[in-house]
């Protein structure tokens, strides 16, 4: 029996054309964002990486050294205080934020009286403006006139220097950016506790659990992925901090609350070292990698309900 495939040689010879329109066509509305992260992104950062190699003053010539910024880095004593700053600052924020989210999100997922208008009182810092944010704080820490020692006053307590003691600026920097940012992980938190099922609860129940049981063996393991997710986001930014910090302390008192990227800011645009700044920068781009890698390894240990 004889079989005419002609007519299917016909018919992908026809399609081929087609694909490759296709294939352009994708490319073509791929392109704008392309160019895009080449010119804006991609080069930007090639260019960094070269400065740190080289001494680059902001209006002088600059001289290729090789790795001499990283080893000057290392070896000053400013940046192992800023890099104590940071982690310090790390420590604080991430689980004050991640458990304040969670359990706001534990608490707002179950209906009550003038639920909505609770969720958006919380998430209204994550959409205000950061300079804004930090400079209402700042007044609400002064130390004559500010809200925060006008409150401990009437109950009291003696007024604080909030941002001018090197015990109390950090905490407080901390508080603002927890209250500024834990909306977004409790929205997270939220949208994960809708997808936990219900009848896992009830079978749960049924077996004489209580609330703390149900939460450690059936809500947390399903939601999970979402504190993974949320952690990470949050030790980055924390990382990252620059503009409370710019705004409310200017890294005072006595550098207490200078983190490394003011640190970068600083070296960059009031000394003008483009090549120490830039140095300083991949220093910090390669331990926020090698943070983000410890934990992705880590997640198999606490993370399930993974695909």
């Amino acid at each position: 029996m004889n079989v005419d495939i002609q007519p299917k040689q016909n018919q992908t010879k026809r399609r081929k054309p087609f694909l490759k329109q296709d294939t352009l066509a994708g490319w073509l509305f791929l392109s704008p964002m392309l160019i895009g992260f080449t010119v804006f992104m991609f080069v930007p950062i090639g260019f960094a990486f070269y400065m740190s190699f080289t001494d680059w003053p902001l209006l002088g010539q600059s001289e290729f050294i090789g790795a001499a910024n990283y080893r000057a880095i290392v070896q000053d004593p400013e940046f192992q205080q800023v890099m104590g700053n940071t982690i310090l600052f790390t420590a604080g924020l991430v689980p004050f934020n991640i458990l304040l989210a969670l359990g706001l999100a534990l608490l707002l997922r179950h209906p009550l009286p003038l639920m909505g208008m609770f969720r958006t009182i919380v998430f209204v810092p994550v959409v205000t403006t950061l300079v804004v944010w930090a400079i209402v704080w700042r007044y609400m820490f002064a130390t004559d006139y500010g809200f925060i020692n006008s409150i401990l006053a009437w109950v009291g307590v003696e007024p604080q220097a909030w941002l001018y003691s090197k015990d109390l600026a950090m905490p407080a920097v901390i508080i603002t950016s927890v209250l500024k940012n834990v909306g977004l992980n409790m929205v997270l938190f939220l949208a994960a506790l809708q997808m936990v099922p219900k009848n896992l609860y009830e079978a749960a129940r049924i077996d004489g659990a209580g609330s703390w049981r149900q939460f450690q063996n059936i809500t947390l393991p399903i939601i999970s992925p979402t504190v993974f997710l949320a952690t990470i986001i949050t030790i980055i930014g924390a990382m990252k901090i620059f503009a409370q910090i710019f705004v409310m302390t200017r890294g005072g008192p006595e550098s207490s609350t200078k983190v490394i990227v003011y640190y970068i800011w600083e070296k960059a645009f009031r000394l003008f070292d483009m090549g120490y700044a830039s140095a300083a920068a991949f220093i910090l781009f390669f331990l926020i990698f090698a943070f983000t890698l410890i934990q992705w390894w880590l997640r198999k240990r606490w993370v399930y309900n993974e695909d």
